[in-house]
Parts: structure tokens; C-alpha cells; sequence
């Protein structure tokens, strides 16, 4: 990366004009990017709101397909974006928005979630918080109509995900739930807020809880009345989900079989391993033997994140010595419980300035309270340095070269969480996976990510079950999961009903490793003994969050 500022071109304009729709669009999207001039509002999930967002979308891109790109960056912008745009309207011509509700990233969610990132050190902040508290009513009023209107088209969710919704909610709405606790522990970095404020606080969220509590009865009525029971979306729209996610263009049977293949390769390498932990066993023996191990366990919340903290910093701090070149703003990263309950573990990128840095969160289920480090450690990888925080930081921090579409909201699933499998890969080369226990727990999450390239796949498009039993279901599908992984079985439900209701998104990690691995080495290939692994790092991370098959053309060309 150089530190020379680039010109603005035509085509960046274009693309932070695009940014600036997104804040006006999403207000939810600007908060995880740090704009905050939108921070007291929410995005309008009715009818009308998709209409606004598709015909801005319409419009931006007549703009980019007429405007003639100045360089190489403008070229990968151009590609890049329109691919996304044109995407977005394919999505909505497939009515995706009538029915878009799941267990992990649906509005259901993205509401209530936007307050994990939001500022609380001052009352003015809180004062932001209230407006937004306040606002939420419209919001899902907004989404129960759209939702609505898919019912009245027929064009409906799944019913076993919205019995899970409606489940996630009295977390929410409770007397000891998210939103009352928001507002009675509310304290501003100073001391106490002042009583009005508290007082509007706590009616707004009232408030709140009032409207997710109607939309708790809209999904347990109107809506679980017509859902329907088949959990597939089907060959085509899957299609598209998946080029939502990977930014390319995928054989979906070659990769079915792929991830068999994939599957058992992981399954061999994990099992040489569990011999070399205790001689003789089974992967299920030497888990076993692992959990006994008090030396690997942390006991309560606290601990693990406490030790991931630990963790990440040293990963930080000798990789910044050694591997790779880490900037003083991407050096912080800080490791956090998450308010919720749901099961996932994720990352937020730091704000555009880093005022909010990088953060990795961890939704710890209920009544899970030990934690085997084992098993963990390459997730701190996975989310942190080499993974996501680098790429991400990196991408944030290439302020001289990119435009902030590039910087702080493109790239994909796959893209991210490629890299993120690639660099525990590239963890377990540089020696830090050496005990062997260790890479049993990264083969245990390469392993659960190769299965659900084979569940994801074979469930949505209706495939012969491997067992020659059958169809894939949703009941194969999680007696599947249970046989590939060692978590627990809060984990396992909640990461079934997430593939179920998120086509398309679990098959990116491993897929986008496939492919990222792929670009390495026909990359090593074109450039024989001048290939440089630090080189080719830089050069593909310097180009910020892209699709696969951007990444792919504008590395190899």
C-alpha cells in the first residue's frame, strides 16, 4: 500500500455516492460503518422503502455502466459494484424481500443488534439511543407489512424459522430482557444521566418491546399460518444467494461433490490427529480425553474472553513482527461478550476513523459456561490477525488508494470468510497450531465447514442424502451435523436452523477458501520463482473487500 493519495475519479464519485445512499437507505448499515448522522433512525423495511432502495440501486448503476474507468482501481470498482447492484435487483425481481426472515440476519435481528455498536460514553449518546428506541415501532411495522404482502402473494418463509424468531424474542422483550435492561443500566461514561432522559429512555424502550412483542404475535398468527413446511428455496434462487455470497459464479453439483470429498479428506486428517493425541482413539476418544483436561478449560464468560483477549494480542503483536506489515490503527482489537444468547461468534469492523476499533464478539447460548481452548484457538484467528480484522482493517486503513464503498462496505461472505479459513490454514503453517489438540480443534472447524458445503447444497437443492436414504431434510440434516462436529447441541440446533433459513451463506466459508486458494496458486503459477507469499498477501488485501471472481481477475487478469 503507498501512502500517495490517489485522485478522485469519476467512478469513486459515483461509488461514494452510493455509500451516502446507504446511509440514507440503512441507517442500520451506516452505524457498523460509523456514520452517524442517521444513528437515531432505522431503515424502512416496508413496501415502500424496497421500491426507494431498488430505484436508487437503478439509477447508481446507469451511472457506473456509462462512466469510463481512469485505472485499475477504477476497473475493479466498476466490476465489483455493478456485480452487487445487479444482484441486489435480481433478488428483489425473486420477491426475496417478502420473505426474508431467519434466526441469525433478518431485520427480526438487525433492529435490536444495532445497539451493540452504538456509542453510550455520554448523555448525548444516549439521547441518540432513545430516538432510535423510539423509532423502532415504525420499523417493524414497516416489516410486518412487507411480510404481509408475501403472505397475500404467497411467497412465504419457512415455518420452522419463524417458530425460531418468535422464540429469539422474549429475550428481547422480557422484564429482564435486552431492551429494559438498556434502559435501567444505562450510565454515561460521567456518572448518572438525568432524570428526563432516563425517563424517555425507558418509555422508548417500552415502546420497543411493545413492537417486537407485536411482531411476536404476528409471527405466531398471521404469519405461522402460512409459512410453509419445505425448509429448500430451490435450485434457482439458491443460485442467486450464492453468487450473493461468493461474488462468483459456481458449478453448485461440482461443488456438492467437491464438499464430499472435502469432507472426508478432513475427516482422515482429523482422525491421524486424535490417534497422535491418545494412541489408538477415535476423534470421539480423544475429545473426550481433551475435556477432561482442566488445563484447556475456561470457566465462565469472563475467562474466555479474557483469554481471547490475550490471545488475539499476542497473535497482533508477533505477526506484526514477523509476517505481515500491521498498521498502528489495526493493532487494537477488542474481544467481546455479546449482549444475546443466539450461539454465533462474529466480527465488526472498526469505524472509518478507528474511534470504535475492530471488535470480536462472542453470543454465548444459555447455560453454556465452559470453554474448551482447544477448540477456540484458531477461532481467534479465524475472526482476528491473520483472519478478518486484518483483512478488514487493512481494507479500512487503504484510505489513499480506495473510496469508501471499496473500504468500509464492499466484499462478500465468501470473500471475508475465505480468507478467514485461509489464514487458519496459513496459522497451522506458521507453527501455531503445533500442540497437537490444537489443530484437532481447527480440523474440527474445517471439518464443520466442508460439512455444510455438502448439508447447505443438499438440502436446498433436494439432493440424494449420502446415505443413500432419501432426500436431504431438515432432520438428516441436523443428525448429519451432530455426526461431523464436536460442539454443543445448543451450537448444532442453532447452526442447522441458521443454513435452513440463510441459503447459501455456510457454503462460503469453505468455498471461498477453495477459491482463495486457487487464486494463490495459479497466481504462484504465472509468476514462478518471482512468487512471494508476502507479496501476493499484500497485493490481495490492498484491494479491499471484493467478489471471488473479482478478486480472481484483478490478480491473474
Amino acid at each position: 500500500m503507498t501512502d500517495q493519495q490517489r485522485p478522485q475519479t469519476e467512478i469513486d464519485r459515483i461509488a461514494e455516492g452510493w455509500v451516502d445512499e446507504v446511509v440514507r437507505l440503512s441507517p442500520i448499515a451506516a452505524t457498523y460503518i460509523g456514520r452517524s448522522e442517521s444513528s437515531d433512525r432505522y431503515d424502512d423495511f416496508s413496501l415502500a422503502g424496497h421500491d426507494d432502495a431498488l430505484e436508487t440501486g437503478r439509477r447508481t448503476l446507469a451511472a457506473l455502466e456509462a462512466a469510463v474507468p481512469a485505472d485499475d482501481i477504477d476497473r475493479v470498482t466498476q466490476a465489483d459494484l455493478g456485480a452487487e447492484l445487479r444482484l441486489a435487483q435480481e433478488l428483489h425481481d425473486a420477491q426475496w424481500h417478502l420473505r426474508d426472515l431467519n434466526v441469525i440476519a433478518s431485520a427480526a435481528q438487525d433492529v435490536r443488534q444495532v445497539y451493540d455498536l452504538m456509542p453510550t460514553e455520554t448523555a448525548d449518546d444516549w439521547e441518540v439511543i432513545a430516538r432510535r428506541l423510539a423509532a423502532v415501532p415504525a420499523a417493524l411495522d414497516g416489516y410486518v407489512e412487507t411480510l404481509t404482502e408475501g403472505i397475500h402473494r404467497g411467497v412465504v418463509p419457512a415455518a420452522r424459522q419463524v417458530r425460531e424468531v418468535a422464540d429469539q424474542i422474549p429475550r428481547y422483550t422480557a422484564e429482564d430482557g435486552f431492551f429494559a435492561t438498556l434502559a435501567t443500566e444505562a450510565t454515561a461514561g460521567d456518572g448518572a444521566l438525568p432524570e428526563a432522559l432516563r425517563v424517555e429512555l425507558e418509555r422508548a424502550a417500552t415502546s420497543a418491546r411493545a413492537a417486537y412483542d407485536r411482531l411476536a404475535e404476528f409471527l405466531t398468527g398471521p404469519l405461522a399460518h402460512a409459512a410453509t413446511e419445505t425448509d429448500a428455496v430451490g435450485r434457482e434462487l439458491y443460485a442467486l444467494h450464492s453468487r450473493r455470497f461468493l461474488g462468483a459464479k459456481i458449478d453448485l453439483d461440482e461443488t456438492y461433490e467437491w464438499g464430499l470429498d472435502e469432507l472426508a479428506r478432513m475427516t482422515a486428517e482429523q482422525e491421524a490427529i486424535a490417534r497422535e493425541i491418545l494412541p489408538g482413539a477415535t476423534v470421539a476418544e480423544a475429545v473426550a480425553h481433551l475435556e477432561k483436561d482442566a488445563s484447556r478449560k475456561l470457566i465462565g464468560t469472563d475467562a474466555l474472553r479474557e483469554w481471547m483477549q490475550e490471545t488475539s494480542d499476542r497473535a497482533v503483536a508477533e505477526l506484526g513482527r514477523t509476517h505481515f506489515d500491521i498498521p498502528e490503527p489495526i493493532r487494537r482489537l477488542e474481544c467481546m461478550i455479546a449482549p444475546t444468547q443466539e450461539g454465533g461468534i462474529y466480527y465488526t469492523g472498526p469505524t472509518d476513523d478507528f474511534s470504535r476499533p475492530g471488535r470480536m464478539w462472542w453470543s454465548v447460548p444459555e447455560g453454556v459456561t465452559e470453554f474448551d481452548t482447544w477448540r477456540e484457538l484458531t477461532t481467534v484467528y479465524h475472526e482476528g490477525v491473520p483472519g478478518h480484522h486484518l483483512q478488514i482493517g487493512q481494507a479500512v486503513y487503504n484510505r489513499a488508494q480506495l473510496n469508501s464503498w471499496r473500504r468500509l462496505l464492499a466484499g462478500t461472505s465468501g470473500h471475508a470468510e475465505g480468507w478467514a479459513l485461509y489464514a487458519e490454514r496459513l496459522m497451522e503453517q506458521l507453527g501455531y497450531l503445533d500442540d497437537p489438540a490444537d489443530r484437532l480443534g481447527m480440523l474440527d472447524g474445517q471439518r464443520m465447514r466442508a460439512a455444510r458445503v455438502v448439508l447447505d447444497i443438499g438440502v436446498h437443492l433436494g439432493k440424494p442424502r449420502p446415505d443413500g436414504a432419501g432426500t436431504w431434510d431438515a432432520d438428516y440434516a441436523l443428525e448429519f451435523m451432530r455426526a461431523n462436529v464436536n460442539m454443543p447441541d445448543e451450537f448444532v440446533r442453532f447452526e442447522v436452523n441458521r443454513y435452513l433459513g440463510w441459503p447459501g451463506q455456510a457454503p462460503s466459508y469453505k468455498v471461498g477458501q477453495r477459491l482463495w486458494e486457487q487464486v494463490r496458486d495459479d497466481y504462484r503459477a504465472a509468476r514462478g520463482d518471482g512468487f512471494s507469499m508476502k507479496e501476493f498477501h499484500k497485493r490481495a488485501l490492498d484491494l479491499g473487500g471484493v467478489g471471488l471472481d473479482t478478486l480472481k481477475s484483478a490478480l491473474l487478469g
